[in-house]
């Protein structure tokens, strides 16, 4: 029988905050960062406060490491059009919030924004996107690099080290092929099941802590409350959007009905007015040529070859 998880979403909110359950984090953390870190504490903020009765489909979370770098990391279900403006929103706020009143630039802390979306976002292939900060000459071509005094003084390698860092992980576009430690830990967050031959960094805490029927009796119910509301939320979107392609057929029936009447008096006007013109010049060539007049005068006034 397959072991049911709890999501991932709901652990960020009710179990993960927990101390004693920082492995599962930092297994996650070390294995998109591809470096091995540690959480030093949860920072809270007026965005990711525990709040029992949230009806949202956003879930964040606000992590300090041992290094002093900060991650963020936002869980978003349904889809939000201006999500590139919320994530560059979120990583300001936090490098602003988190600067003391006074200090040297130099002390702002580095920030990832980590953003697990469970919608497709943009136009692109791949299920994993990572964003940094770097300048290119428009003459040379070359990157700008840090100077030896400056990566004493800000302890970092590069450049793109001192800017947000963003990561893209859209969940519905993995194809469930896990090619490595990553991709196991995106399976998991796409089905809520960790296979018994996957090892990557946390999953071992992550099955053993997160499974379903380890909750409380209280647990069980948040739980099964926040499922559905998910499901409620999924349905009222589903809705909308069927609404709206019914009504945008409706509407472009209706269009087409009034542009067509519209375009029609308008067709019909104009060769109206082409055949009146016409009909004119054949009769004037008609009365001409009873007077006498020339065939080669008589298309010369009027323009007709043929009458």
């Amino acid at each position: 029988m397959k072991q049911q998880l709890v999501r991932f979403d709901w652990a960020i909110k009710r179990l993960l905050r927990s101390k004693a359950n920082f492995s599962i984090l930092e297994g996650f953390l070390s294995e998109l960062l591809k470096q091995d870190l540690k959480i030093l504490n949860i920072l809270e903020s007026e965005s990711n406060k525990d709040d029992h009765d949230s009806k949202y489909n956003k879930v964040d979370i606000l992590v300090e490491l041992t290094s002093k770098e900060i991650v963020l990391i936002e869980i978003q279900v349904n889809t939000e059009s201006d999500y590139f403006y919320r994530m560059l929103f979120g990583a300001s706020k936090i490098v602003t919030e988190y600067l003391k009143e006074g200090a040297p630039y130099s002390q702002i802390k580095k920030v990832y924004s980590v953003n697990i979306l469970y919608f497709d976002l943009g136009h692109g292939d791949d299920y994993v996107y990572h964003g940094t900060t770097s300048f290119i000459g428009i003459h040379s071509h070359d990157k700008l690099d840090l100077n030896e005094k400056q990566k004493q003084l800000y302890q970092k390698e590069c450049v793109e080290k001192i800017y947000p860092e963003y990561y893209l992980i859209k969940v519905n576009q993995f194809n469930d092929m896990a090619k490595d430690s990553l991709d196991e830990w995106i399976y998991f967050l796409k089905n809520e099941e960790i296979k018994d031959d996957f090892h990557a960094k946390g999953l071992l805490d992550a099955k053993d802590k997160l499974d379903a029927l380890k909750l409380s009796a209280a647990e069980k119910q948040e739980y099964k409350s926040y499922l559905e509301n998910l499901r409620y939320q999924e349905s009222m979107a589903d809705s909308s959007y069927s609404s709206g392609k019914i009504e945008g057929v409706l509407e472009g029936k209706a269009e087409g009905r009034i542009e067509g009447k519209a375009e029609g008096r308008i067709e019909g006007k104009a060769e109206g007015k082409i055949e009146g013109i016409l009909e004119g010049k054949i009769e004037v060539a008609k009365k001409m040529q009873a007077s006498g007049v020339s065939m080669e005068l008589i298309r010369q006034i009027t323009g007709l070859d043929d009458f």
